[in-house]
């Protein structure tokens, strides 16, 4: 049977917390450092906390060392901080540096994974064997990869290297890794996890003699990933983890996407019994009813999971702008206090008891509801997004602080959802294991044998404490032995299969029943725990097998290259380069190059033009990619 995984972000420790409880099956997150997210990195404490959680359900912790080192003394420290990591309960290390492996090799043997990351441009078999090779278990594909493209690659590498795959989240408009256009404007480089997101300006579209085409428009915007409804064709393709991106986003966002996709996962599973079952053991009851359009997104695109180009580009706006509630139909802005015939002090007209100027909506369907405390948007004629709150709502009429922008006929968004934000907070999703107990009592106590969700088999044996005498009524007895010891503590849910006893049953109260339970709770939650921290116990992390070989005489990153192939270690990149990307500016203007309009639309070149910066763009037609290059190039 396959195991699928639903991999979530974690911001930190507590948000891969709240993930987990919504049906993550394994949560990613940054170490202390080389995570390529600067403004997410986390204690190796807290790392530790986030895994004894993750035990509880049989979830995997993978920590990301996915920048690409600076020298040898980087290199050292990058592998001595997951060598502290060792034995806390971290399943895996994404890396990039694909120059590390020799080195953690040299320290090995190592319970923990190594997982090649997106940044290590995974888009042909051929690159895919070539990592394969140096001992990674899995490969975390490409984005803009095609399911023809992925079964390709599935079918290139050995069986037991895993397939890993995004399915949710914001999109770099390059290839992962390829892209060094934030170094190349601001000196702050992706590959070190310092993007300043330069994919996300204005720019004006201009030819060689400056004349302007497009003007301040986010050209190299992409809106968001969203492949909710092909989890099963990817699962087909050979995927077996399916990853949300957002290591930046909040614990809302996250709680959201992740139970969105679990139930989606839990549904295509339960259509194939016998085939596929998820990676990580219990069940999520209850709590909030997800919505993707009331979280954060730029809009959503399938990008180019069909081998089609589709309209890919965020459009008017590269921030979230949520869910469109339709147009603006009346603007009105009250200045000044003022008396009415008849009315108040302070009151104005048209603007009820409160006074305030106000907007009147006209929704795009009639289930649109309008909360006071909405977070609201439109989109500027300079292409700026201006924001306001919704500070009172009757019916159609917003009663809220105008900012620039705003006017009749503009569409407006709800990029905050007060009510939806709420049943986050309120409605919490349960997340239990099952365990199936058989308990045989004696003449001094009760000996229980119970079963995990994953399969773990336990025994126990606790003592009555008091001399007991026998139940007068045998079957309202076993009825409250069934009954109180098949409750939920803890993360456990108990069920009882079986009850025996070496004579009659025992009168037993409740509160010896429950105390059992909590005990057995106790001890369940131990096992699960057994493989962080260092522990010793069987348990879920102590199953794991070494990949990295075995310890060697290799000690510096020089004697290690000379015993791996300096190919494969290379950070594949064209000299001159900024970006390569399957997205294409002319594409999505209509202007494509192959037809008599777009040769005419770019017959005198084309640049992108963003302050005093001009980048020169270059169509590579006979691949279907656009590169953005450096003006020395």
């Amino acid at each position: 049977m396959t195991r699928l995984e639903l991999l979530a972000p974690a911001r930190t420790a507590d948000i891969g917390i709240a993930a987990i409880r919504c049906g993550a099956d394994a949560v990613y997150i940054g170490g202390p450092a080389f995570g390529a997210r600067t403004a997410a990195g986390n204690s190796i404490e807290d790392i530790g906390r986030l895994c004894r959680e993750a035990a509880l359900f049989g979830v995997k912790i993978f920590v990301t060392v996915n920048t690409l080192a600076r020298n040898d003394a980087e290199r050292d420290e990058a592998v001595e901080m997951m060598c502290a990591m060792r034995d806390r309960g971290v399943s895996a290390f994404i890396i990039q540096d694909c120059s590390l492996m020799p080195l953690l090799k040299a320290k090995g043997p190592w319970k923990e994974q190594f997982h090649a990351s997106t940044q290590c441009a995974i888009r042909t078999p051929e690159r895919a064997v070539q990592l394969a090779g140096l001992g990674f278990t899995r490969l975390i594909l490409e984005r803009e990869l095609s399911l023809e493209e992925i079964k390709a690659i599935r079918d290139a590498i050995p069986p037991e290297v895993e397939l890993e795959c995004f399915v949710h989240g914001a999109l770099c408009v390059c290839y992962s890794g390829d892209c060094y256009l934030s170094e190349h404007l601001t000196g702050r480089s992706a590959n070190r996890g310092e993007c300043a997101q330069p994919c996300r300006n204005l720019y004006d579209l201009v030819d060689k003699d400056g004349k302007a085409l497009v003007e301040n428009r986010p050209l190299l915007s992409l809106k968001d990933l969203k492949l909710l409804g092909r989890i099963p064709t990817l699962a087909q393709a050979g995927v077996v983890s399916f990853k949300i991106e957002g290591r930046l986003k909040n614990e809302s966002y996250v709680k959201n996407v992740v139970r969105a996709y679990s139930i989606a996962l839990d549904s295509f599973i339960a259509s194939q019994p016998g085939r596929y079952c998820r990676a990580s053991c219990g069940t999520v009851t209850g709590g909030f009813v997800p919505d993707l359009d009331k979280t954060f997104n730029r809009g959503y695109t399938s990008l180019y999971i069909d081998g089609i180009r589709g309209n890919w580009a965020s459009g008017d706006a590269a921030k979230g702008m949520g869910e469109l509630l339709g147009t603006v139909g009346k603007v009105n802005t009250a200045h000044g206090a003022g008396r009415r015939s008849g009315g108040r002090l302070g009151e104005r007209p048209d603007t009820g008891q409160y006074g305030g100027s106000f907007i009147e909506l006209n929704p795009v369907s009639r289930s649109i509801v309008v909360h006071n405390g909405d977070g609201l948007c439109v989109v500027s004629p300079d292409g700026e997004v201006a924001g306001f709150r919704a500070d009172r709502v009757e019916g159609r009429r917003i009663y809220c602080k105008l900012t620039g922008g705003v006017r009749e006929g503009c569409r407006i968004w709800r990029n905050l959802d007060t009510a939806f934000e709420k049943d986050l907070a309120a409605k919490e999703p349960e997340r239990t294991v099952g365990v199936a107990l058989k308990v045989k009592f004696t003449g001094d106590g009760a000996d229980f044998e119970a079963v995990i969700g994953n399969g773990v088999t336990f025994r126990a044996t606790y003592p009555f404490g008091a001399p007991v005498v026998v139940a007068e009524n045998q079957d309202r007895m076993r009825q409250m032995i069934r009954g109180q010891l098949g409750k939920t503590s803890g993360a456990f849910s108990f069920s009882v299969t079986d009850i025996s006893s070496e004579c009659q049953l025992p009168l037993l109260s409740a509160g010896t029943l429950n105390c059992f339970r909590r005990c057995l709770a106790e001890k369940a939650a131990e096992i699960m725990k057994s493989g962080c921290e260092g522990c010793e116990s069987t348990g879920n992390h102590a199953t794991q097998t070494s990949t990295a070989g075995t310890e060697t005489d290799v000690t510096t990153l020089a004697d290690a290259a000379k015993q791996t192939d300096s190919a494969a270690l290379a950070h594949p990149r064209r000299e001159g380069e900024l970006m390569r990307s399957r997205y294409c500016i002319l594409h999505e203007l209509g202007k494509c190059l192959k037809t008599p309009s777009g040769r005419a639309f770019a017959k005198n070149g084309l640049l992108l033009r963003n302050n005093a910066n001009l980048i020169p763009l270059h169509f590579d037609c006979r691949n279907c990619e656009m590169v953005l290059r450096s003006q020395k190039s």
